[in-house]
């Protein structure tokens, strides 16, 4: 921070300070907000103000994850989180943010890892709202549960596809009935973790339909950790906060998007056929 005749600036990175960042159409908006409070809680905030920057997307723009020659780098550094809609065959970004009911909406997440160790990108809870601010009022359709469990692929055909690279989540999500006709945000937490370890906290599960059961992405023989996802997937054992490893977590949120009523789009879950990530990568 600086100081200069009665004013004040604030240097910070745009992954920094609670920022959060959302994709609408060709601009990328990060908000925040600045409070100043001379008091502590529970007294009210002398100033609250509302920061937005709007920065245009170029052309030709895509995630960096995106391009093949991408490359990474061992050791320490910050991380960028990334969140974007795909078109259907999973060669770039989107061109529209209009679904018809059924169709599928690809979703490609992802942790620039600069250079911090190899990582695995986790989705722990999305839901879907018609507002870019999630509130306790807010009414929400849920996409991902219980710790990273694909709830909605249960009663529809949602599913993560295969990754390319550890640092990077391919969500292949049914649009669904919630909000109908109107502007929806898909709000995500993304976690960064140790690629090499698995727990009923992180992990990312589907449900089979063939076989009737839920599946680990990663490593389908270590499924048994997302049989809790028809329960609670909470340890037996709590530990202490100050111990337990939390990965490093960003808040995201995308949108908006709007899914139209069409029945000629519903697809019976015996005849979807799934893409493959060797087709857009």
């Amino acid at each position: 921070m600086s100081v200069q005749k009665g004013m004040a600036t604030f240097h910070y990175n745009l992954n920094g300070c609670a920022i959060k960042k959302r994709v609408t159409g060709k601009k990328h908006i990060y908000s925040t907000s600045l409070t100043y409070r001379p008091n502590r809680k529970p007294k009210p905030a002398a100033i609250s103000h509302h920061i937005k920057c709007v920065y245009i997307r170029p052309e030709g723009w895509i995630p960096p994850f995106l391009i093949p020659a991408y490359g990474s780098a061992e050791g320490h550094g910050g991380l960028v989180f990334h969140m974007a809609l795909l078109n259907e065959d999973l060669t770039g970004l989107a061109k529209s943010s209009l679904f018809p009911l059924g169709s599928f909406i690809p979703i490609w997440a992802a942790v620039d890892q600069k250079d911090h160790q190899p990582l695995l990108l986790l989705l722990e809870e999305c839901v879907a709202a018609t507002t870019p601010e999630l509130q306790s009022a807010s009414l929400v359709y849920p996409i991902i549960t219980n710790k990273g469990c694909l709830a909605d692929g249960k009663n529809g055909n949602s599913r993560f596809l295969p990754r390319y690279h550890s640092s990077a989540i391919l969500l292949y999500l049914q649009s669904f009935k919630f909000a109908l006709g109107e502007e929806v945000y898909i709000h995500c937490k993304l976690v960064a973790w140790d690629p090499e370890v698995f727990d009923i906290e992180k992990k990312a599960c589907h449900y089979i339909k063939e076989t009737g059961e839920w599946e680990l992405l990663d490593d389908p023989s270590q499924s048994d950790l997302c049989k809790c996802c028809d329960s609670s997937c909470k340890p037996r054992l709590k530990r202490g906060v100050d111990s337990e490893p939390q990965g490093l977590v960003q808040n995201s949120v995308l949108g908006p998007l709007t899914i139209v009523e069409n029945s000629e789009t519903r697809i019976p879950s015996e005849f979807v056929k799934y893409p493959t990530v060797e087709q857009g990568w």
